[in-house]
């Protein structure tokens, strides 16, 4: 048992850490593998990521009244709101109202690309992020729409594409009657930083 486990030791610090993680309940070693998964991510560094991905962050969108577009407090990165919002202008609309679960999806993809512009505005240099800790995702929709968490997962999805397993979190997905301008999305975030 202890040389299966020193084995198992041996593969998840030389780069077999998925293939040891699938198929291994042991905790210390799936903080092991955990540990070598987030180095491997360091390693390769988030700008390389985005680049390779073809992710184009949007700059850091202005305050739109009386507050602060983030706030650092230790090791915690509180970014406010950011709505959904591209290019083109604010993407407006009701979820449930005649705006698909993939449109709400994409719009809140838009609000996470705000939400890491505005990270990388706060702390300057996105290798820093350890972890994504929490989303809060408001979703304008209808009072019989119920896929909020399906509207959020455009947000999430984007966090662990980007962040990889330190971009999962813990989240809210809420329904909302109405959104400032109209939008169809706006997300909150937590971050922890080194």
């Amino acid at each position: 048992m202890a040389k299966r486990q020193a084995a198992d030791a041996q593969s998840a610090t030389s780069g077999k850490a998925t293939l040891v993680a699938a198929s291994h309940s042991n905790p210390i070693l799936d903080y092991l593998v955990t540990d070598k998964i987030n180095q491997n991510r360091q390693a390769e560094g988030i700008e390389a990521r985005l680049t390779e991905k073809g992710i184009t962050l949007p700059a850091a969108p202005m305050p739109a009244a009386n507050y602060v577009p983030f706030v650092q407090t230790g090791k915690l990165v509180f970014i406010s709101g950011q709505i959904s919002a591209d290019d083109n202008g604010l993407i407006t609309g009701k979820l449930g109202d005649g705006t698909s679960v993939e449109e709400g999806a994409a719009a809140a993809r838009r609000c996470g690309l705000a939400l890491i512009a505005q990270l990388k505005a706060a702390v300057g240099d996105l290798d820093r992020v350890t972890r994504v800790v929490k989303l809060t995702g408001f979703v304008n929709s209808t009072p019989d729409f119920t896929d909020q968490p399906k509207v959020i997962n455009g947000c999430s999805d984007l966090m662990v594409e980007v962040f990889g397993e330190a971009g999962r979190h813990s989240r809210a997905a809420v329904s909302a009657p109405s959104l400032p301008f109209g939008v169809a999305v706006e997300v909150e975030a937590v971050f922890e930083v080194a």
